[in-house]
């Protein structure tokens, strides 16, 4: 098995990261209206939100998506996950980078590139992007009915990601790409955000912390400010437990996914992984490591 390290932590965002640099405001604000309320003097004497208010973020969030990627309609219900733009179209970029080394260094774009997303989430966020920046085809998954239906509500209400978007509900909570991946059915990658938690304290503690590291006193229990249900923010044994099952399952899919990919929070988790990895002879293994301000993440990569 081959292993390959990007050891050097990115001090950026993806260098195609229309998000590198200050928020514009009053251009997102031009652009996106119901932001301007929010916008504000912060204690540096810049222009800011507060990223502690759930109701700040998600006005920033459809500032964003409508200035960026011409998304007219992104509503979502409050207790649903509100992703941090820029952190996850770095994940995007980083993956075509991903699928161009293996093009003869051509980022390939258009609908022939199919990416299935586990865990779309109400947002549809990557799917948003990735069509968005490079056209390709996406297949999201879902466990959660509800959010199936926001996600599809979204994509039937922009045209453009239409013909280019589809969700897929997973029946079952045991399995990740079975009952999803259709026999003769290929995709060139896939991508996942796992639940991050092992279990709601510890996601409520969590919240806490970063409530905090926004100097925000937290009494009595917190609110979320990217809010979160527990399916998109814990699942047992936390995003160890999650990857390690994608990688035996993947196994039995790897003719038909040239690569499978996914997030991974927690450093610790890459030792046991690279071990799981090797049990099913993945052929190819690849952490690319992602800095975004003081939050640092990594993608692991792998290929039968």
């Amino acid at each position: 098995m081959k292993n390959t390290k990007n050891d050097t932590p990115q001090k950026s965002l993806h260098p195609r990261n229309k998000h590198n640099g200050n928020y514009d405001f009053n251009t997102l604000i031009e652009t996106s209206p119901e932001l301007k309320p929010f916008v504000g003097v912060n204690k540096f004497g810049n222009e800011s939100i507060d990223f502690a208010n759930p109701d700040a973020v998600r006005a920033l969030n459809k500032a964003l998506l409508k200035h960026f990627y011409n998304i007219s309609y992104w509503e979502l219900p409050k207790t649903n996950l509100c992703p941090p733009i820029p952190g996850r179209a770095d994940y995007i970029h980083y993956i075509a980078d991903v699928l161009g080394e293996n093009n003869n260094g051509t980022i390939p774009t258009g609908t022939n590139i199919r990416i299935l997303d586990i865990g779309v989430g109400a947002n549809c966020i990557y799917p948003i992007i990735g069509h968005q920046e490079y056209g390709w085809e996406f297949v999201g998954t879902e466990v959660d009915k509800p959010a199936k239906q926001t996600a599809e509500t979204i994509i039937s209400k922009n045209p453009e990601l239409k013909d280019a978007i589809t969700v897929r509900l997973q029946e079952s909570k045991r399995n990740i790409f079975k009952g999803i991946i259709q026999p003769g059915e290929h995709f060139d990658m896939t991508i996942c955000n796992p639940p991050f938690h092992n279990s709601k304290e510890e996601a409520t503690k969590g919240t806490t912390r970063k409530l905090k590291n926004l100097g925000k006193t937290v009494e009595g229990k917190p609110v979320l400010n990217f809010s979160g249900q527990n399916n998109e923010l814990w699942y047992e044994g936390g995003e160890l437990a999650f990857i390690t099952n994608m990688i035996y399952e993947s196994v039995h899919f790897k003719t038909q996914c040239k690569a499978f990919s996914s997030l991974v929070s927690k450093k610790e988790n890459l030792k046991p992984l690279y071990t799981v990895l090797k049990k099913v002879n993945a052929t190819n293994v690849k952490t690319i490591d992602m800095e975004q301000g003081n939050k640092v993440s990594r993608i692991l990569v792998w290929r039968f």
